[in-house]
């Protein structure tokens, strides 16, 4: 299985790994820093390169293993068509390239995202339901009848106080069944987890604390945010920078679609 270090250290962009399964257009590696889509999170890009050749990643995925999709032609068939040919076999050495400007507009939109839940669960007891991130504007879906415009002024300033406050993000892993009993559920939202999975990766905002990866005795008391998220962050809410509403919409019965865009 892929060691998935970005799941400890987000801000790196370069790293050294071995191919340990060549798929067709499709490379598994035995450690990576490209995030897999998921989460409402996209797929990372980028560039593996070698002593004779560099290949685009253009795709992402977490499958029984995660596979990095580089740029090649496929016949009908899914299989590498007429000539070309993919010069990596298991074993080889890589260094990945993760594109740093498509990285870091995730990682503060994801970081937004959560600073959003928040505010919404605190003025509006109103739980989020799913997301989806992009590198130039987000929307988030949650359990309200509607917000009127009073509401999304209300939102957006207290958004824009937090980001102001250059509030501390960390994360660290706990067990699921510890998490269920001692977290509070509304805002972690485990239950939108399948049950395969058994230890969480616990975001949290605010409260006194290190930034970045830690270890859980290290968490604060008394977070703003505290969630299971696997995606990608900012070490803290000032890298978010200028945060926008620009509007709302009906997501279904009950629940209110909010949008937004980060300068």
């Amino acid at each position: 299985m892929t060691e998935r270090r970005y799941l400890d250290d987000s801000s790196v962009r370069e790293f050294a790994a071995t191919v340990t399964d060549v798929r067709d257009d499709r490379v598994v590696l035995d450690a990576t820093q490209f995030y897999p889509t998921g989460g409402g999170q996209p797929h990372d890009t980028g560039v593996f390169r070698t002593e004779r050749d560099e290949f685009d990643v253009v795709d992402v995925q977490l499958t029984d293993e995660l596979e990095h999709h580089l740029d090649l032609d496929l016949d009908g068939d899914g299989e590498i068509a007429g000539d070309e040919a993919l010069d990596l076999a298991v074993g080889d050495d890589v260094v990945g390239v993760v594109d740093d400007a498509r990285r870091t507009a995730h990682s503060r939109y994801h970081t937004a995202q959560h600073l959003l839940s928040a505010v919404l669960l605190d003025e509006f007891d109103a739980r989020t339901t799913g997301n989806q991130l992009y590198e130039d504007r987000a929307r988030l879906d949650c359990e309200h009848d509607r917000f009127d415009d009073d509401d999304l002024a209300v939102i957006e300033s207290r958004l824009r106080d937090l980001v102001d406050a250059n509030e501390p993000v960390r994360w660290y892993t706990m067990d699921r069944d510890t998490a269920e009993h001692e977290l509070d559920t509304d805002r972690t939202r485990i239950d939108l987890l399948p049950d395969s999975i058994t230890e969480l990766r616990i975001v949290e905002i605010g409260g006194d604390g290190p930034r970045g990866h830690c270890d859980r005795d290290d968490a604060a008391g008394d977070p703003i945010d505290r969630t299971a998220c696997a995606g990608t962050h900012v070490t803290g809410t000032g890298d978010v920078g200028d945060l926008t509403i620009t509007g709302r919409e009906t997501a279904g019965k009950g629940e209110e679609r909010v949008r937004f865009e980060l300068e």
